[in-house]
């Protein structure tokens, strides 16, 4: 097919529109302006917020309680590693209206009851926290990859610890495909569920579970200098 001047000068002018919009959507959505998802306020009303030390320094007082009703924060990673963070965002917290919790990153690397000795030693058994979180996704994880039923096997043995230790279930966070690779088919399936969806809404349907949808990873919020993650508690 012969194109002619017209024709070529308007494929041109689209395909500059569509980069340009492609690029002002990337721009306003990586510096928190834009997001994928937007859950109604009226349906999802509690909202919270998860944080580490990438946050920096937090003016928790500045925190809208009117917005959000509370916080988890990052406490261990695997078998050493303490969120240097953690000790400040943890008694900072608690003077605010938020209710507090914390989560541990689970790593394939390091043996479960080593990781679970790490959170129990760094947080604090209190009444009024929120359930203990295991995080448990592909993204910052070691290469190793266990079989399902050697995975299956080490998680029970870390849960048993958490929930001997804070007399109460964890909540497991995780992604989609995490969920769909190790947990469907496992006791772990039926357990509270964290589920991380920042492109679409997933359907809950499918997750009868789920406690908490993280629905957005770059927001911005009154008292932090940075990019933050913005959850909702389903109702």
């Amino acid at each position: 097919m012969k194109l002619n001047t017209k024709t070529i000068f308007i494929w041109c002018a689209i395909a500059l529109c569509s980069g340009a919009a492609l690029y002002l959507a990337l721009t306003l959505y990586l510096n928190g302006y834009w997001r994928f998802n937007y859950p109604s306020a009226s349906r999802y009303p509690q909202r919270g917020l998860d944080v580490s030390h990438h946050q920096g320094e937090i003016q928790w007082g500045k925190i809208n309680s009117d917005i959000y009703s509370f916080v988890y924060i990052k406490a261990t990673e695997g078998g050493d590693w303490v969120d240097k963070k953690f000790i400040d965002n943890w008694s900072q917290a608690q003077a605010t209206q938020l209710k507090v919790g914390a989560y541990h990153f689970y790593t394939f690397c390091t043996a479960p009851e080593v990781q679970a000795k790490n959170f129990i030693k760094t947080v604090p058994k209190l009444n009024t926290s929120l359930p203990p979180v295991v995080d448990l996704e592909y993204a910052g994880n070691c290469s190793k990859r266990p079989s399902k039923a050697e995975f299956t096997a080490d998680l029970q043995v870390y849960i048993e610890l958490i929930e001997k230790s804070y007399d109460t279930l964890p909540t497991i966070y995780t992604t989609t495909d995490f969920y769909d690779d190790y947990l469907v088919d496992t006791p772990f399936a039926s357990y509270p569920l964290w589920l991380r969806s920042v492109f679409f809404e997933p359907d809950f349907n499918n997750f009868s579970n789920v406690i908490i949808w993280q629905y957005s990873d770059n927001n911005r919020v009154e008292g932090f200098e940075t990019l933050v993650d913005l959850n909702i508690l389903l109702p």
